[in-house]
């Protein structure tokens, strides 16, 4: 068998919308020693490819990042199969919060440098000197005190439809810039209780190690991020410290945790929460648009964006070939106030 997609986008997408099961978003990850990425890749591929599995997968020397979609009948046959990877042998599996169906449309597995771009590359780090696990309750009754401090160790845009109660952003669009950004910020708090969260464990679990990499005593990350965090919640009856909307890297662009919409439209400034990708393709901005802009603006994040999008197709591609690719799917800050 190919051990890669040959069907077009538009095809895979068009047959998902016509399916009938019932599917099951789910993430996972875990930091182990993979010594021939490639050979694993190629077998995950074909175990997940048999039982109509979807999703982004990356794998690397240093371990497994997943975020998949499987259909709810092969919900325990995916277990298995997982399960018999020594290293993923009962290895926690998040469940989307706020599940559609219809995160993903076609399976793709890469092998990577790292399952999570951190840029370190200091020889003497190590992840097996990383911080305590809290779980929903624990992590209720540590930030309760108000000496502890919260860290959002996620993107801005991530952050600013939702966080937890009190949480401290680090204001940077890549997680490589936002570590030694945290040492910095929190200089003057290496002997508090430091917690740090993100949206499903990977990038705070790393970030942990990091911060005791650098002289800092007492770090917490939330086990399963955002994510396990509501979910058991949910199941124990505890109080939901996060407000707002969880982003996920997927066609989903969130999950609603709680009905507080605490950020805005991007173009009027109505309150909102909805991410999109501006539809004009020289551009694709993920930003925040409400209804009424995405009617206004046919579901572009601008004026200019709004004029090329109504151009004749071979207009728009002849004006994309003088784009600048940098500029393309770019969800930094300074891409969105030049849109703006």
């Amino acid at each position: 068998m190919a051990l890669h997609n040959r069907v077009s986008a538009a095809e895979l997408k068009k047959r998902l919308a016509l399916e009938t099961i019932k599917r099951v978003t789910i993430s996972f990850y875990q930091y182990a020693k993979i010594e021939d990425p490639q050979a694993f890749r190629d077998e995950l591929y074909e175990t997940l490819f048999k039982l109509d599995a979807f999703g982004r997968i990356y794998v690397a020397h240093e371990g497994i990042n997943a975020q998949i979609s499987v259909p709810e009948h092969h919900f325990e046959t995916f277990k298995t199969k997982l399960y018999e990877v020594p290293f993923l042998n009962g290895i926690r599996l998040n469940i989307a919060v706020d599940d559609d169906g219809k995160s993903f449309f076609v399976l793709k597995i890469k092998v990577r440098d790292k399952i999570v771009a951190d840029g370190i590359d200091d020889p003497t780090f190590d992840m097996a000197n990383k911080g305590r696990y809290v779980d929903a309750r624990a992590f209720n009754e540590l930030s309760a005190d108000p000496e502890t401090v919260i860290v959002d160790m996620r993107n801005h845009y991530e952050f600013e439809v939702g966080h937890f109660e009190g949480a401290i952003e680090v204001p940077s669009d890549t997680f490589r810039d936002q570590l030694p950004m945290a040492v910095d910020m929190l200089a003057d708090k290496k002997d508090k209780n430091i917690i740090m969260y993100c949206t499903g464990g990977i990038r705070c679990e790393k970030a942990s190690a990091y911060m005791l990499h650098h002289g800092f005593k007492n770090v917490f990350h939330l086990e399963g991020g955002i994510i396990e965090y509501t979910n058991k919640a949910r199941e124990q009856e505890l109080p939901i410290k996060f407000k707002g909307k969880n982003f996920v890297f997927d066609d989903r662009l969130g999950e609603r945790i709680t009905d507080e919409i605490i950020s805005e439209c991007h173009q009027c400034g109505a309150p909102c929460d909805t991410h999109t990708n501006c539809v004009n393709d020289g551009c694709h901005l993920l930003f925040i648009q409400c209804a009424a802009c995405a009617e206004k603006y046919n579901g572009c994040c601008s004026e200019a964006c709004q004029t090329v999008h109504a151009l004749p197709e071979e207009e728009q591609a002849a004006l994309r070939k003088g784009v600048e690719k940098g500029l393309m799917f770019n969800k930094s800050r300074r891409r969105r106030k030049t849109a703006e």
